[in-house]
């Protein structure tokens, strides 16, 4: 038996000794990231430019080979070819930092200016000799660049990329003074495994800004018409020298702005996740503003190559399917100021940026590439500044000053005298028995509710002004405003919606849906939720519910125009609505807000078209959100309430509220002389005075700014690709069952679950069956104990231990060597947040190569040597016919593609 065991035991310490073997191309990666060859500045080392670490998965080394400037504003190439007939980067690396290199930039063509070493590529010498697409920038210490899932940039024979050239910008020689060499440079992360969506760069570039000295503010400003296939973007990246404030990117379509990305170019020049996940389709056009100021300065400056110049760089960095992929595209051509007079007011303001921020920018480490300390935040507006510092909400506690009669509080809005409008049940209550299992109700006897069920309410007192909604409705649900005063009401008995005059006659002006049968046609509801109205055009919008997941569009006459579902951050991946409950206008942004409530997010979507713009899904908001509203302030703000989910009980019940572009939140609120038990509806004043009607305790609570010395912490959303992350994993929690008893809420019915005991009843149990199986485990215990082992049982566990010691030493073994390197074992960056890079100055050239090199010598007279004529892809329909196939990427999904009510 010895014998045996022993003879095991070599043989598991052979087969680990194997494993080793196999993994030794992962280790050498392993050990390339942990050498202290990322320094820049140490070239002593022999890197190995080419590493392989499993079938399809490499990384590709380009450092420059020990260089040492001898004059400021140097600009020096290299060419690596590309390793494979056809490759797909998926992650770019930076070794660099800005106390030695200005930026860096990294182009592919088939000809490059050299094959050999390193030259100067600054003056006449360029990068290639044929068309440059420019792939990817980087400055000032910006972290790596990531790609998402299923994403690459495809390089290789096919795509006319077959070598790589790198690109830095020296600077101030003064950073040499000690004649040091320089190894700085990239690390390209590559798969061989065919990528279904194809990336590409969209470089938006003033030529002509001339920034007058002493002048305050001065705009740069690029329009174009897109011309090509459809594009997604998904990263951008701005670009200025010392005199920029603000750059931001838009989309235009039907004269609409949707924002791209805004940033502060003297924050690290990374390319930060888009902030709305749109796409760009023939016709729309494409919109950038650059705000400078030439305050400090004696003489005026233009766009140039050197540190002195200055530059206007908005880069998209975008995808596009396998198909029609076109790997670069650029617009330099100004904007008309009859365009930019409707450019939204947020490009005006300057970002600011703390002196914290700049010497933790210029001091901190440049070469942590896979630490989580790389991510990068986004730098919030002043207004957002000032919510921060102390502006947020507090109950006001003696409100109202006489007692309101209401029952389940549904629906709440504002009229154009700011008065609070309610909604409410009265005497009925929506129970479990409410409804059948077809959504057919069931207490019809009990006749139409006699109480008033509107009530306009003063804000400030909380007397009643006036009242009416009597013998109408059923189950009353939602409730808004439009902009002559009428409501507009949603009954979920009723599958009804309508419109009643503020005059008090209760008698319908427009009602939708037929009373007491639901459908999913045109013309039939199934317990719709809200209704929302667009001021400008009258057109109606009803999120219908609770059985049917969708949002309907109808003309202000009542005639059906059009009808869409859920919008999703991954096209294959779409998650219908789960009771889409709470609808809200956005009027400067021309968007619908919608709350569906089991998913626990919000999504907006263009009114007119219905197309999908962007959702926001926190990790705080625990599972659910019941109501949203919008504030036209302070660049927008999203007020909304969560729910108690029987997935996630961790989260506080609690309003929140959020940046409508940054998806921040801003602040979060919660009564403090009882719990919200389910807060069904919240509107905002223009005081900024927030009212949350309560269901389940009847009641409406207001809560109004203070102004207090104290910081009250909340915890930060952080950027967009930390939002991507959050959606990923909500992804993957909807594979548990989608539906879920209510334990408090009537509305439970509506689910179609049978009845669950209240909450405290139901947790009662909980503890009282996990004390059972405690006591179970423990009689178990007892039991083995009392009877015993034999001997020879014993005698085998014994001999059965040093194998199994073994076995569970490999198996750790393997497992921490999975979590080091990843599963699958792909070389790829951990996720880091926000991606780096910065395309900063393109200088240095041949003909017809993609360099700022000498292209502004003869432009407009301007005469700095070393710019000549900057060349471009020109082809917006060039082709690859190449079959999409899926990726083994799994870190991160595509971008979305937007939904539209023409898809």
């Amino acid at each position: 038996m010895g014998v045996l065991i022993c003879s095991m035991i070599v043989l598991a310490l052979i087969g680990q000794s194997h494993s080793y073997n196999v993994r030794n191309p992962l280790d050498r990666f392993k050990r390339f990231q942990d050498t202290p060859w990322s320094d820049p500045n140490d070239c002593t080392h022999t890197r190995q430019p080419f590493v392989l670490s499993n079938t399809f998965n490499f990384s590709l080394d380009m450092r420059m080979p020990g260089v040492t400037p001898t004059a400021s504003d140097s600009y020096f190439c290299m060419s690596v070819p590309v390793p494979t007939e056809e490759a797909y980067i998926v992650d770019f690396v930076p070794h660099a930092s800005m106390d030695t290199a200005h930026h860096m930039l990294l182009y592919g063509c088939t000809i490059p200016y050299s094959t050999k070493g390193y030259w100067d590529c600054g003056t006449l010498q360029g990068t290639c000799e044929d068309e440059a697409k420019i792939m990817y920038a980087w400055a000032r210490n910006a972290p790596p660049t990531k790609l998402p899932r299923d994403v690459g940039f495809k390089v290789g024979a096919k795509t006319k990329i077959t070598y790589f050239v790198l690109q830095i910008h020296y600077g101030d020689v003064k950073n040499f003074r000690d004649h040091h060499k320089d190894c700085s440079g990239l690390t390209l992360r590559m798969t061989s495994k065919p990528q279904p969506f194809i990336a590409g760069m969209y470089l938006m570039m003033s030529v002509d800004t001339v920034i007058p000295p002493g002048k305050a503010v001065i705009n740069a400003d690029i329009a174009c018409t897109y011309s090509s296939y459809p594009m997604y973007p998904f990263a951008f990246r701005t670009h200025t020298h010392r005199l920029g404030k603000v750059v931001s990117g838009y989309r235009i379509r039907n004269g609409q702005w949707t924002l791209i990305g805004r940033q502060s170019p003297q924050l690290p020049q990374a390319f930060y996740p888009v902030s709305n996940a749109i796409d760009v389709k023939y016709g729309d056009t494409l919109a950038a503003r650059c705000v400078f100021t030439g305050e400090g300065k004696t003489t005026e400056t233009r766009i140039g190559g050197t540190s002195n110049d200055e530059m206007c760089n908005f880069y998209i960095m975008y995808y596009m399917d396998n198909r029609f992929f076109v790997p670069y595209k650029d617009c330099m051509a100004h904007g008309s100021s009859n365009l930019f007079r409707n450019i939204p007011d947020e490009a005006n303001v300057p970002i600011p940026v703390s002196p914290d921020h700049m010497m933790t920018m210029m001091h901190g480490s440049a070469h942590k590439d896979d630490e989580d300390d790389s991510v990068l935040q986004q730098p919030k507006s002043k207004e957002e500044e000032v919510l921060d510092q102390g502006t947020h909400l507090e109950e006001l506690d003696d409100w109202p000053e006489v007692e309101l009669q209401l029952g389940q509080v549904c629906g709440l809005a504002l009229d154009s005298d700011d008065n609070l409008v309610i909604f409410h049940r009265g005497d009925h209550r929506w129970g479990v028995t409410s409804f059948d299992t077809n959504a057919i109700y069931q207490q019809k006897s009990l006749g139409p509710i006699q109480q008033s069920t509107i009530l306009v309410v003063d804000p400030v007192k909380g007397n009643v002004l006036k009242a009416s909604g009597r013998n109408m409705f059923y189950l009353p649900h939602g409730l808004t405003t439009d902009k002559d005063n009428n409501y507009w009401v949603t009954d979920v008995a009723l599958h009804q919606v309508y419109k009643l005059s503020n005059d008090g006659k209760d008698k319908p002006l427009l009602v939708l849906g037929e009373a007491f049968k639901p459908g999913r046609d045109k013309s039939h509801f199934c317990q719709p939720t809200d209704v929302a109205i667009d001021p400008e055009t009258g057109n109606i919008f009803v999120s219908d519910g609770y059985c049917n997941s969708r949002i309907l569009k109808f003309s202000p006459e009542g005639k059906y125009l059009s009808e869409w579902g859920a919008g999703s951050l991954d096209r294959r991946r779409r998650t219908p609505f789960q009771i889409p409950h709470s609808l809200a206008f956005v009027p400067d942004k021309r968007e619908i807000l919608v709350a569906d409530r089991e998913n626990g997010r919000v999504q907006c979507f263009m009114a007119d078209t219905g197309e999908f713009v962007k959702e926001i899904k926190k990790e705080e908001f625990g599972g659910e959100v019941f109501a949203v509203s919008y504030a036209p302030v302070r660049g927008g703000l999203i007020y909304v309430v969560n729910g108690e989910s029987h997935y996630d009980k961790s989260a506080p019940i609690q309003g929140f509220v959020l940046s409508y572009s940054t998806k921040e939140i801003l602040d979060t609120f919660a009564p403090d002389t009882q719990k919200f038990m389910m807060p069904h509806d919240i509107v905002v004043t223009k005081d900024r005075s927030v009212f949350v009607g309560d269901a389940v305790s009847d009641s409406v609570i207001k809560f109004v700014p203070s102004e207090k010395a104290e910081h009250r912490s909340v915890k930060k959303g952080g950027i967009e690709v930390q939002e991507i992350e959050e959606t990923e994993t909500f992804v993957q929690a909807n594979l548990k069952p989608v539906h879920k008893p209510v334990a408090q809420s009537p509305e439970a019915k509506v689910q179609k679950l049978p009845e669950v005991p209240e909450k405290e009843p139901a947790q009662a149990q909980l503890a009282k069956a996990q004390e059972d199986k405690e006591k179970e485990k423990e009689k178990i215990a007892n039991k083995a104990n009392s009877q015993g082992l034999s001997p020879g049982v014993i005698t085998t566990l014994l001999l059965l231990l040093p194998l199994v010691l073994v076995i569970a030493i490999g198996v750790f073994i393997r497992w921490k060597k999975s979590r080091m390197y990843g599963d699958g074992h792909e070389v790829k960056l951990e996720p880091s947040g926000s991606s780096g890079g910065i395309l900063g100055k393109l200088r240095g050239k041949a003909a017809g190569t993609l360099n700022l090199g000498n292209f502004f010598a003869t432009h407009k007279g301007y005469t700095r040597q070393g710019f000549d004529r900057l060349s471009t892809e020109g082809s917006d329909l060039e082709k690859d016919d190449e079959d999409a196939t899926d990726s083994e990427n799994e870190e991160y999904s595509a971008p979305p593609a937007p939904v539209s009510s023409s898809q």
